[in-house]
């Protein structure tokens, strides 16, 4: 790519340099989502393998992503995201609340979604996904727990923009409840406990804003924050940019004990019918799947 003089201390056009075309920022994209080997990539992205070859080269030179061998004979490697690499998925996130606001969108802010829209679609078609390997976010326990624990026979993760903020005038629609998603889902821990089903509430604050949220409200299930964007860009969720910060909008969805997205509920208007709704479905894959998991869940949430 060819540079102006003063395109040398420009951040911007040094990024561009590294993102290259379009091509680039789709491998990220997959990596992200946990596609990591070559064959997964080519075929996720229809790409030749000649031209996945040379992407893939460009961004290990530039620093964004590192091989890491998994076989010998033949030799085969993974492709991870660096620190560098890692840094850029807040930008992939970005890049995907404008394509949905305004290419794919009316340009309207909303913390919802229609039924007939693009994210309404891409949320859907995320039943049968496979959470990555390695997944793991910040959490109100203080260590990086896992997104579904491995002793749990179901695990119900619910997203919100966040807690105790005022959305503006006029509110951003969509946007207010999650005090009182929390709240319904404290009520309803108990019934989650006995069926073993594991309950994590994820939003993009802070885990210190977590952690007072947590405690003044005496929430029982984990509250783990996705303020590096990392599930956002695994799963392509969809978010909105809301009192300065991207957000994630309202969904829930319903794992199985092999970390295997079963059910979605998106957009969630009704919350304390979702909510309802999100038990029915984790106690009857609960149910259906007895046995996958190592062993019974205790619910039990340290101090």
């Amino acid at each position: 790519m060819k540079m102006h003089n003063a395109d040398e201390t420009c951040g911007i056009a040094q990024a561009a340099v590294v993102l290259g075309d379009w091509w680039n920022v789709l491998v990220l994209r997959e990596i992200a989502r946990g596609h990591v080997r070559f064959d997964a990539l080519a075929a996720g992205l229809g790409l030749s393998r000649n031209v996945l070859t040379e992407r893939l080269g460009r961004l290990v030179a530039a620093g964004v992503l590192r091989r890491s061998l998994y076989q010998r004979r033949p030799v085969r490697y993974e492709y991870l995201l660096t620190d560098a690499g890692s840094a850029l998925l807040p930008l992939l996130v970005a890049m995907q609340d404008w394509g949905d606001r305004w290419v794919l969108g009316d340009g309207s802010l909303t913390a919802t979604a229609e039924g007939d829209s693009a994210e309404h679609a891409r949320v859907h078609a995320l039943a049968g996904t496979r959470l990555p390997d390695g997944l793991a976010l910040p959490g109100t326990l203080g260590a990086d727990p896992a997104l579904v624990p491995p002793d749990a026979a179901a695990t119900v993760l619910f997203t919100y923009p966040g807690t105790g903020i005022p959305w503006g005038d006029p509110p951003i629609p969509g946007a207010d409840g999650c005090t009182l998603e929390n709240r319904l889902f404290k009520d309803a821990w108990p019934d989650f406990r006995r069926a073993g089903v594991a309950v994590r509430g994820i939003s993009t604050q802070l885990v210190h804003e977590q952690v007072e949220f947590a405690r003044s409200e005496e929430v029982p299930h984990l509250l783990l924050s996705d303020a590096s964007h990392q599930l956002a860009a695994a799963l392509g969720l969809p978010v909105f940019r809301g009192a300065g910060r991207l957000r994630h909008k309202r969904l829930i969805l319903v794992l199985d004990a092999e970390r295997t997205v079963r059910h979605t509920l998106f957009p969630v208007v009704d919350i304390p019918g979702a909510v309802a709704e999100s038990l029915r479905l984790a106690v009857d894959c609960a149910r259906t799947g007895a046995g996958t998991g190592s062993g019974p869940w205790t619910g039990t949430v340290p101090g």
